[in-house]
């Protein structure tokens, strides 16, 4: 069943990061009747309130971003709560999605579901092959269990959900909180204040040693408007750039193109996390036609500037 242009979509999470780059693809694309679930409207992670937005809105398609997560201190701050939020939400607009037979329902899970030592480059075919990093596994196994309920629910309900795996984002507009914002942001700010404060140094979790991927959030949301288009598969599908990089060397990038020319100290108290990530990002080439466009060096450059602009404004 295609997707037409007047279809009414619900972006959960629409309000938030991805979720912002997320409408201005759709509205670029011809999608005229797109609706963004507010907290103070509706509770995901309650029952009735998801029936109440069911109800209201009354949705052909769901694209499902939002989520409780944060960093490795935020994840070891709240264990219990990303995982009863994350689930609940997941539980209930699935069940929703089957029992008002929507066109769609696209789940955006985490590759923070993949096993602590899987092997490089991630494959999607390995996300059972073992339990994933212990500060995320409880966000991490919540995200997992919503692809079982998705590919349950398209074999037993026919409900036409796809599960997409996108590596870690960044970009203008995230979040740079200090306490609970993910890697890039939280050195940007980093370096940023520290240069305009002229301090000698600043601290940097961990070792260094562990590596990432990371995806521009533009390209992402290009991913997901096409994986809407296009995807039809009960199984996983990652989104991703397919360029690794050690976070000594990302935290020496971010610090060149701020101007930040003190020294970095690494605080080998603070987790690395998961040793490495990077991913297989062969399906979505094969199946969307999707390549991430955007390079880490430009892509940092704009976020850094987004963030100047942004303290100075």
């Amino acid at each position: 069943m295609s997707i037409e242009k007047t279809d009414r979509i619900v972006v959960t999470g629409g309000a938030g990061f991805l979720g912002s780059f997320l409408l201005e693809k759709l509205a670029a694309r011809g999608y005229s009747n797109v609706l963004v679930t507010r907290r103070r409207e509706y509770d995901l992670t309650r029952e009735t309130d998801v029936q109440r937005m069911y109800n209201d809105l009354r949705p052909a398609v769901v694209m499902h971003l939002a989520a409780e997560v944060g960093g490795i201190g935020a994840n070891r701050e709240n264990p219990g709560r990303f995982f009863y939020a994350n689930m609940a939400m997941g539980l209930h607009l699935i069940e929703g999605a089957r029992r008002h037979g929507l066109k769609k329902f696209v789940q955006v899970g985490t590759i923070c579901a993949y096993p602590k030592m899987t092997p490089v480059p991630f494959r999607e075919a390995d996300l059972w092959q073992g339990y994933p990093e212990e500060t995320n596994a409880p966000y991490g196994v919540a995200k997992k269990a919503l692809l079982v309920m998705c590919q349950a629910y398209r074999q037993q309900y026919g409900l036409n959900a796809v599960y997409l795996l996108p590596v870690n984002l960044y970009g203008p507009r995230d979040n740079f909180d200090l306490d609970s914002s993910h890697v890039i942001p939280a050195l940007i700010r980093k370096c940023v204040e520290a240069r305009d404060r002229n301090q000698p140094a600043i601290i940097a979790w961990g070792t260094g040693s562990a590596s990432r991927e990371f995806l521009y959030v533009e390209d992402c949301a290009e991913a997901l408007v096409r994986s809407m288009e296009q995807y039809e598969s009960p199984e996983p599908m990652n989104l991703g750039s397919g360029r690794e990089i050690s976070i000594r060397n990302l935290t020496e990038l971010v610090a060149k193109l701020s101007g930040f020319k003190g020294n970095i100290v690494w605080d080998p108290s603070k987790p690395d996390g998961q040793p490495r990530r990077c991913l297989d990002v062969s399906k979505a080439r094969e199946a969307i036609g999707f390549t991430a466009q955007t390079s880490l060096e430009d892509g940092l450059a704009r976020t850094i500037e987004w963030f100047g602009t942004k303290r100075s404004g």
